[in-house]
């Protein structure tokens, strides 16, 4: 499978639709911060913001579940004393921050987005539920999910996974900082092999670390590949969901 990257989200919009139907894109919160150390870097959020309303403008039914490290992390957190259920909290209120924050930025692109937290908070956000996230991604709106699955203990990435099964998608995108699934961090690792592409079975078994095994098996069970590729690209999310760019598919 050999892809050619795309220069611009708007070069990517003028080309052939995709063929997926609904997905949901999995962004960490890091994602966001661009070059600083955390936070959010204003360039980086519109350029995001900017490829996902050229993905929604595909035809495709775009949800996207947001982590939110670049503010606070539930493990690093427990990892300095933290209790762990009250560390995952305070890393779910981050996501909310970027949740609203990546609305914003999207409505500036001219698309309609609508943020919906897992953890209620109704004066913020919509809380989220899956008939209002299916009426919303109805009326062409990117829907932003924040708080995870609401628990902790549990990962965004398992939260998209869950919310890709929960509302019906076709396709998990795992927006990275490179550009597939490795053997070993090819940052650490010179010598990391990478796959073009694997089945969801042999990413559990060789306990590759791009997404944790729960969101692997949760794909897995419910039929939906992944595709992993990084969000260092201009228009990357939009160039994956036609085929195009460099990503590693991994199929149930």
């Amino acid at each position: 499978m050999t892809h050619t990257a795309q220069t611009s989200a708007g070069a990517t919009a003028a080309s052939s639709p995709s063929p997926w139907r609904r997905v949901v894109v999995k962004l960490s919160g890091e994602a966001l911060m661009g070059p600083g150390s955390h936070g959010l870097d204003m360039p980086t959020l519109t350029h995001i913001a900017a490829d996902l309303a050229a993905s929604a403008a595909l035809g495709v039914e775009v949800a996207v579940v947001v982590g939110g490290g670049n503010f606070f992390r539930g493990i690093a957190g427990a990892d300095k004393g933290i209790e762990r259920a009250r560390a995952d909290s305070i890393g779910m209120l981050a996501t909310v921050m970027n949740a609203l924050a990546l609305e914003y930025a999207i409505e500036k692109e001219g698309q309609s987005a609508r943020a919906l937290s897992a953890v209620p908070m109704p004066s913020l956000c919509e809380p989220f539920s899956r008939q209002a996230a299916l009426h919303h991604l109805g009326k062409g709106r990117i829907v932003v999910l924040a708080g995870g699955t609401g628990n902790p203990f549990f990962t965004t990435d398992t939260g998209a996974a869950l919310r890709g099964a929960e509302l019906s998608c076709d396709l998990i995108m795992k927006a990275t900082q490179v550009d597939g699934v490795y053997s070993a961090d090819p940052k650490r690792d010179p010598n990391a092999t990478r796959y073009e592409a694997l089945s969801q079975d042999e990413a559990i078994a060789k306990n590759l670390a791009v997404m944790d095994t729960a969101a692997f098996a949760l794909a897995r069970e419910n039929r939906i590949p992944i595709i992993v590729f990084s969000i260092r690209e201009p228009g990357a999310i939009s160039a994956a969901l036609q085929g195009k760019g460099r990503f590693s598919l991994v199929s149930p």
